[in-house]
């Protein structure tokens, strides 16, 4: 009943999803590009036989970078196909992987996920994190294709709205050749989905590193910066009419000392609207945009750039996780404590509620409840009685400890790969 209905479903989604596309492309511009591809139109000259990793945006495909390392090392002669289903994902699989065909991922409609397939005859599929597509999933079984779900994570409230359509959930789970979950808690709630061949092998996101390339920026940061205390805002948020950065730069109003604060907002279409938002607040502020050094008085800087907060953290001396002072769930935790950045985050963690625990647990981070707690945590960090450098050492071992997920995980679909080929 519940398939049949989906099934239905998707011979009337396409309209409103047309609709929904043409409103994000008017602040997102990219959302135009290679819509079609979405709808089932035919590739030109697909690629075939390949590793097929699907990550949905940026976050994604930067945590698949440590199992495409891994699973090139054990499919040496495998090309690689990377699909997304947002704009900046898709750049950012084209500049991580430049020799990967890169697409977007067709909706979840019977008969484009079938061309897909026929399109590409994929070797194996990876789904990283939290994707659940029931048709794909039967469709990928039907056609003999081994599909996975890798550095796979599953929050109680996730799963609770599973549930309630558990008889479409539970066969599509059930049809994945393995389930590769992040925590014990992940692979629990995982396997009261009813997924199959449930393991945990910790999060890639450990696995990843500043690049040279970062690093580099980093250090040009740097000296376009100065000397002052740097306090980075990575990823800040706006949800559901609440603007993290404008909470951020409110409290920051009461902020007394010399630190430079840097704010990036987590989608292009904010970067403007953080600008005047400073501005409106009285702040002296810059873009990294402009391309010029960062004055002495410039009190807010906001990191009007993609793809580029590896080096934004390199520069900070104390990082803030965004998504976390509006309840979106907190962005990614890691990538501050992997540049060995104390990090603060706020109430708001559920997308990455193992990690914050783990990390507080260690002295690594430190949690407040709203933006003024944010400043008064900043300014203790900043201090010299703070204890920066003490928790920068305890940033550094939490790391250390939770590293080698990518092996595991490469490892784990291997040998079932290995193994559905020689029955």
């Amino acid at each position: 009943m519940f398939q049949w209905l989906y099934d239905v479903l998707w011979l009337l989604a396409p309209i409103w999803i047309r609709r929904y596309l043409d409103k994000r492309s008017g602040s997102a511009p990219a959302y135009r590009a290679h819509r079609d591809e979405r709808f089932g139109k035919p590739y030109p000259n697909p690629v075939t036989g390949a590793v097929w990793i699907h990550a949905v945006s940026v976050g994604e495909t930067r945590a698949a970078q440590p199992l495409i390392r891994e699973l090139r090392r054990r499919f040496p002669d495998a090309p690689l196909l990377m699909t997304q289903m947002t704009p900046t994902g898709r750049e950012t699989a084209q500049v991580l992987f430049p020799d990967a065909q890169c697409r977007y991922l067709p909706y979840d409609k019977k008969t484009w996920v079938r061309q897909f397939l026929r399109e590409h005859r994929p070797m194996f599929g990876i789904l990283m994190e939290t994707e659940i597509w029931p048709n794909l999933m039967r469709e990928c079984r039907r056609a003999g294709v081994p599909l996975f779900l890798a550095n796979a994570r599953l929050s109680e409230k996730s799963l609770n709205g599973y549930l309630k359509v558990r008889c479409l959930i539970r066969p599509a789970a059930a049809s994945l050749t393995g389930c590769l979950a992040q925590t014990e808690a992940d692979a629990a709630r995982l396997a009261k989905l009813g997924a199959a061949s449930v393991q945990v092998c910790g999060n890639t996101k450990y696995d990843l590193m500043p690049s040279e390339q970062m690093k580099t920026l980093a250090g040009q940061f740097k000296k376009r910066i100065g000397g002052r205390p740097v306090a980075v805002c990575g990823s800040t948020r706006v949800y559901r009419g609440e603007d993290e950065a404008e909470k951020l730069l409110a409290a920051w109003q009461q902020y007394r000392g010399d630190a430079l604060l840097v704010v990036v907002p987590r989608h292009p279409e904010h970067f403007q609207t953080a600008f005047e938002t400073a501005k409106r607040f009285g702040f002296k502020v810059q873009r990294r945009s402009d391309g010029l050094p960062v004055e002495p008085d410039t009190q807010v800087w906001i990191g009007d750039s993609m793809g580029e907060l590896y080096a934004y953290y390199l520069c900070a001396d104390v990082a803030f996780v965004g998504g976390s002072l509006v309840d979106s769930g907190c962005q990614n935790i890691i990538e501050p404590l992997s540049c060995g950045v104390p990090t603060i985050f706020g109430f708001s963690t559920y997308n990455f509620s193992e990690a914050c625990r783990h990390a507080l647990a260690s002295g690594a981070a430190v949690q407040v409840e709203s933006a003024d707690a944010w400043r008064e945590a900043v300014e203790k960090t900043l201090s010299s009685e703070g204890g920066g450098m003490q928790m920068q050492a305890r940033v550094d071992g939490f790391i250390a400890q939770h590293r080698g997920a990518g092996t595991r995980i490469a490892e784990a679909v291997w040998e079932a790969v290995c193994g559905h080929r020689g029955r």
